[in-house]
């Protein structure tokens, strides 16, 4: 079963079908959102119901989650718990550079974190070495390649790597960090991909992002970051994505 953590602009999906709503408690809390089991009906193969999903929305059902207050661990928990094998998150980023306009999709291949505060293992006690996982490539290779495979062919242009930064929020950064950010060699900035991404490595789950270019970040742009700008992006980058999913979930790749 396929897990999708959607992320601003993506507390529900539509076109999903013969949705459930689960409401679950974890030893971590409770999640942003009841779990939505639901399943995607692909009108070209009719009466064909193809892959079940478990969608969550990361900011819960209204989006009021601010990044910094997700119960990461409750959500990635609440997954594993509901038996999803694979999760895509969704994540709308500003770019560090001029090299992704708004409106761009990026599948990346690493991550920096910048977070604090937040509880980001599942792991408060070493057992054994298991503990340490590894996070040398944070997003699953093979999961990676099926949605690049999903993009091209419904000819929906996805960049293939790049590394997000992952900031605390719910600010916006400065100019001067995103200088710092881009030095250290990110080419997106976010708020929400960690400790999500390093959570499900600790419960084996094979994830990837789709990250949704919204904005350009402070100071690569003139003027100020504008919300109404961001909504326009952010519109016509979730018509792509949702592009993309359909195709993975029809299974025709």
């Amino acid at each position: 079963m396929l897990g999708i953590i959607g992320g601003s602009g993506w507390s529900k999906i539509a076109w999903l079908d013969d949705v459930e709503k689960r409401a679950v408690q974890t030893p971590y809390g409770k999640p942003s959102a009841p779990l939505e089991l639901a399943r995607y009906n692909d009108s070209s193969t009719v009466g064909n119901a193809q892959e079940t999903v478990c969608f969550l929305g990361r900011h819960g059902e209204t989006h009021t989650i601010a990044p910094h207050k997700v119960n990461y661990q409750a959500n990635v928990h609440a997954m594993w718990e509901a038996g999803v094998d694979a999760i895509i998150a969704i994540n709308a980023v500003g770019a560090c550079s001029a090299a992704f306009s708004p409106g761009t999709l990026v599948l990346p291949d690493q991550i920096i974190d910048y977070t604090y505060g937040r509880e980001h293992t599942f792991f408060d006690t070493l057992e054994n070495f298991s503990s340490h996982v590894d996070f040398t490539e944070p997003f699953d290779l093979n999961l990676r390649q099926r949605l690049l495979a999903c993009a091209g062919r419904v000819d929906v242009p996805l960049h293939d790597g790049g590394t997000y930064g992952c900031t605390q929020g719910p600010r916006f950064e400065s100019a001067a960090e995103i200088r710092k950010i881009a030095r250290d060699g990110c080419d997106l900035v976010g708020m929400t991909l960690m400790p999500e991404a390093a959570l499900c490595r600790e419960r084996r789950i094979p994830v990837a992002s789709i990250c949704m270019v919204v904005n350009p970040a402070a100071g690569v742009a003139d003027g100020v970051i504008s919300m109404a700008d961001i909504d326009q992006a952010m519109a016509v980058a979730s018509a792509a994505v949702a592009d993309i999913l359909k195709h993975y979930l029809a299974g025709s790749i």
